[in-house]
């Protein structure tokens, strides 16, 4: 990675390093474009992510404060949101699902029940951009029917209960390394690479540790930085981290556009700053593809739309949280031996997600009615059951009493005296009582087809979404009531949902904002990303979507972007 600014212009300029922005950079460095790649966050090696608590309050994003973590949370009137800053952007905390978009949820003209929604492209549009990625980013499903993955207690008891109930279950393809090409998966191997990532660290197969969301700190997933962002800078790209951009305009006489942004600090951690007062850097190119996400990249055009004449009307429109939903099965109850045990589900081990259940649409043809959606199964790092462990409260203040302080005492004195004792070690198991929450617990997630109609704008200098949950009120409760049968009846657990009680929602798939349309009157960009009225300037991340993805987005972002690569590819070879 080079933070260095021996060059000012290039052929084109990427704001941002996630799905979009990693793509298009390889891409376009491939066909021999000069290319800069401009990342607020910084770089995260093998081993870089924090687990300490002292290190993980400094993991979120907020450089006025001094915070150059990775976490970006965005807080809004109904929503809340939950976004990444860092070299490789959201694949960096994501949970390596890669399913593509239902063939008939490219919907056109959704008017039905209160949302417009027009996608200028087909699945048969995408199929080779998704073969593509999915090649890039070394997909494969979960190794299920090999030992040690086929113990997983979650993917099995899920499948179990999703089997009972007559769903649709599958094991989607996961970008996640389990195996060497050629070899039989296992966990903790030396990942053999073609070229060096960009890091130059050693990388391991999935140690089925549940820690994809917190970072992998093993370089088990197949995060952008180590195939698209090392593929780029291998050609050529010149990817400078830290730095965040503040402004653009195009440039009348010479063409192209100028890129302004200030260069951040990491000796200044911990240290508020007036980030305002911090000098700007100038590039300039020929094209600009603007990948900060729906948030960041929305938030930029709004900020910077009177140097843009002519922007279409629907910038900011279309937002929704792809149909985010999270509630859990807790307290998971099987029977044996005609009683009532607890159902082990150790949501830690193994990836984040390893299957889904799908339930149908109205647009499918095989009977669905309403928003289709899908929910997965999902899991956590292992030091999150610790810490459920010690919040959950015993039964009865008796059983507190001897579990926290006689039987330490009893422990303590049997460890102290010099009188001989062997097989103590059911005391110490009698420490950590019956573990019934921690083992049972599985985290639900949702996500599907609600309804784009939220509006993003500027309050002040600040972002501002005007998102209401009432008019995707009966999708969520179809998500909700599908979760609700799989936690009671499939898995005979207790059902929660917390942020039900809340009235509010959060999302880590926010879509929108500069929708895709066949002209200026119906979306922010055409087709192939490209900005209505502005040429060259290009906007390639979630903002696009005209509506929700359904499944987790990731790769039908990054498909787009490979689309939208084509083109820019192609113009260029038409022009020179």
């Amino acid at each position: 990675m080079n933070n260095s600014t021996s060059y000012t212009h290039f052929d084109a300029v990427v704001v941002g390093s996630g799905f979009g922005g990693s793509v298009t950079a390889y891409r376009l460095a491939e066909a021999d474009l000069s290319v800069c790649v401009l990342e607020r966050g910084k770089a995260y090696p093998p081993n870089s992510f924090p687990r300490a608590p002292h290190r993980m309050k400094k993991n979120f994003w907020d450089p006025s404060e001094g915070l150059f973590g990775m976490y970006n949370v965005w807080s809004f009137d109904e929503l809340g949101s939950v976004v990444c800053s860092g070299l490789g952007g959201g694949s960096l905390i994501y949970a390596n699902v890669l399913i593509r978009k239902d063939e008939r949820w490219f919907v056109k003209e959704d008017v039905n029940d209160g949302g417009y929604e027009y996608w200028p492209v087909t699945r048969a549009d995408l199929d080779p951009h998704y073969d593509r990625v999915e090649k890039m980013l070394g997909a494969q499903g979960y190794p299920f029917d090999k030992e040690p993955y086929n113990e997983t207690p979650k993917t099995r008891e899920y499948k179990a209960a999703a089997k009972r109930l007559g769903l649709d279950w599958e094991l989607p393809k996961l970008a996640v390394t389990f195996a060497n090409e050629g070899e039989d998966p296992m966990p903790g191997e030396p990942i053999k690479e073609k070229h060096k990532n960009l890091h130059g660290r050693t990388r391991y197969t999935c140690r089925l540790v549940g820690e994809c969301d917190a970072g992998c700190n093993f370089g088990s997933k197949n995060t952008l930085d180590y195939n698209y962002l090392s593929e780029a800078e291998r050609q050529g790209a010149e990817i400078r981290t830290l730095c965040e951009v503040r402004s653009f305009e195009p440039r009348p006489l010479e063409g192209g556009y100028a890129v302004h942004y200030v260069q951040h600090d990491l000796a200044r951690e911990g240290h508020k700053i007036d980030t305002s007062i911090l000098q700007e850097h100038t590039i300039t190119a020929d094209r600009l593809i603007l990948s900060a996400g729906t948030l960041g990249s929305t938030f930029l055009l709004l900020k910077n739309r009177d140097r843009f004449p002519g922007l279409s009307d629907l910038l900011g429109t279309r937002f929704c949280g792809n149909g985010d939903l999270i509630t859990f099965a807790m307290r998971s109850k099987k029977e044996i031996g005609g009683e009532k045990q607890p159902r082990l589900i150790d949501a830690g081990y193994g990836p984040v997600i390893t299957s889904r259940v799908r339930v149908a649409d109205q647009e499918d043809d095989d009977g669905g009615e309403g928003r289709g959606f899908y929910v997965e199964d999902a899991g956590y790092p292992e030091f999150v059951n610790w810490i459920l462990e010690t919040v959950d409260a015993p039964a009865d203040a008796v059983r507190a009493i001897w579990n926290w302080s006689g039987a330490t005492k009893w422990l303590l004195d049997k460890l102290l005296s010099r009188e001989p004792e062997t097989d103590i070690g059911s005391e110490v198991t009698r420490l950590l009582g019956s573990t019934e929450l921690s083992a049972g617990l599985l985290p639900l997630l949702g996500m599907g087809r609600d309804i784009p109609d939220g509006k993003m704008e500027l309050r002040g200098e600040k972002l501002n979404v005007d998102w209401r949950v009432e008019s995707s009120a009966s999708y969520f409760e179809r998500v909700r009531e599908t979760m609700r049968y799989i936690a009671e009846d499939g898995l005979e657990a207790e059902f929660s949902d917390p942020l039900d009680r809340l009235n509010r929602l959060v999302t880590v798939h926010p879509l929108g904002g500069c929708p895709m349309g066949r002209e200026k009157t119906e979306g922010v960009v055409g087709p192939y990303g490209e900005v209505f009225g502005h040429p060259g300037l290009y906007i390639a991340d979630g903002s696009v979507m005209p509506g929700p993805v359904g499944p987790n987005p990731s790769l039908t972002i990054a498909a787009l972007a490979d689309r939208f690569a084509d083109r820019i590819v192609e113009q260029r070879g038409a022009q020179g």
